[in-house]
């Protein structure tokens, strides 16, 4: 029997193909509009995920599959950018004081948000991961402070190098508040995750850097290869984290820090960026906007303004203490301080990632670990500080001194 001509393709596969490219295309237009209107790129994402979600159009919904697919895909490479946009070399010359300050503006935010979960009625584990979600922080200042040239200004580069602990240390406190929700807590399970933790970090990060650094330098000049090699790093990462019962993205975050040093300067990089960039990472945000359903959001600010207020509150409270915490230590000025405070307070790539997690985290007893009004918490403060921060760095930033200027 001959096989079918392609224009004898069902209707309905052609609409949902159709669909799929109508869907990555908006993804691909959003960003463009969004910074001629110098709007945050996730911004206008998550808008038009919510405005084709089921809360307003419902379209797509034939091609939830696909869309879930590519969502999942975009976490984790959202999470192993992330990884990569550290500067280590930048961490290393001030490694001591970066350590202090991510020490600072993770364990400060922790904190109030731990409190802020018990005041509205959380339980230990879920307060807990509200402390987590505040404590980490997208840099979504860098380019405001490059575009400045003050990039190498001491507190700067504290400030980035500060991201290495505060990404890393929260995305490790979900994986346990993750695992105890689904599987209960014990003081054994802790310690045997611990252990496991213990392995599986160093050999993600030594053993997949060292690997990096071989391949980058026998296919230099292959960047199909080398792409292909980025993209089996993020896959299995991810799956090593999952096979010890860790979220995929902790993993993909990690092997992130661990190719950093090998893949700067290669075009493999840019390869990358491309392939993340296109259809993978707005689908991620598209489809975080889809979950939103505008009347829950609105319904749970109404009935609980403590969480939405308080956890605005508690972020920018936090984190200027935190800021204030190294400007006393190492004699910063004011204006260094600010600067600092508004580079940490963007809530974005890890604080989305880890809240869909949470989200969607429900044990056996058909509970969430967090509920929809953390979820509406979480967006609001998003949008907040993702606009608040890069003002406050635009104002601030140009102001600082460069170490050639001192």
């Amino acid at each position: 029997m001959a096989p079918a001509p392609l224009t004898s393709m069902p209707v309905d596969n052609m609409w949902i193909l159709q669909r799929v490219m109508l869907f990555v295309s908006v993804g691909l237009l959003v960003p463009p509009v969004c910074r001629r209107l110098r709007l945050p790129d996730v911004v206008g994402l998550l808008l038009v995920g919510i405005a084709i979600g089921p809360s307003w159009l419902n379209l797509f919904e034939s091609t939830q599959m696909v869309g879930s697919l590519f969502s999942e895909v975009g976490k984790l490479l959202l999470m192993f950018a992330a990884g990569l946009e550290i500067d280590l070399a930048q961490f290393r010359r001030t490694r001591a004081r970066s350590f202090m300050f991510g020490g600072a503006t993770f364990a400060l935010p922790l904190l109030a948000g731990l409190a802020l979960g018990f005041m509205t009625g959380h339980g230990w584990n879920a307060a807990l991961l509200i402390g987590s979600l505040i404590a980490s922080h997208t840099l979504l200042g860098y380019t405001v402070v490059s575009r400045a040239g003050v990039v190498n200004n001491e507190a700067v580069t504290v400030a980035i190098g500060g991201t290495i602990l505060t990404d890393t240390a929260a995305l490790l406190v979900l994986a346990i508040c993750v695992s105890n929700h689904l599987y209960g807590f014990s003081w054994a399970k802790l310690a045997v995750q611990l252990v496991q933790l213990a392995v599986y970090v160093p050999l993600v990060v030594v053993g997949f850097g060292m690997a990096g650094k071989a391949f980058f330098k026998r296919f230099a000049r292959q960047e199909e290869w080398q792409v292909l090699f980025l993209l089996l790093v993020v896959s299995v990462a991810a799956r090593l984290a999952e096979m010890i019962h860790l979220e995929g993205i902790v993993g993909a975050f990690l092997a992130g820090l661990a190719v950093n040093a090998g893949l700067k300067g290669t075009h493999g990089n840019e390869r990358f960026d491309l392939l993340a960039n296109t259809p993978f990472i707005p689908m991620f945000f598209i489809a975080m906007g889809k979950m939103i359903d505008v009347r829950e959001v609105f319904h749970a600010i109404a009935s609980s303004p403590l969480m939405v207020i308080g956890i605005i509150a508690a972020l920018a409270v936090s984190k200027l203490a935190a800021a204030n915490v190294a400007k006393q230590a190492f004699k910063y000025t004011w204006n260094e301080m600010i600067t600092m405070w508004s580079l940490t307070l963007p809530q974005v790539a890890a604080t989305l990632a880890a809240t869909l997690v949470a989200f969607q985290t429900i044990n056996p007893a058909g509970e969430r670990l967090i509920g929809q009004d953390v979820l509406s918490a979480v967006l609001v403060m998003m949008l907040v500080t993702s606009l608040a921060g890069p003002i406050i760095t635009e104002r601030f930033a140009p102001t600082l001194a460069t170490p050639n200027a001192r």
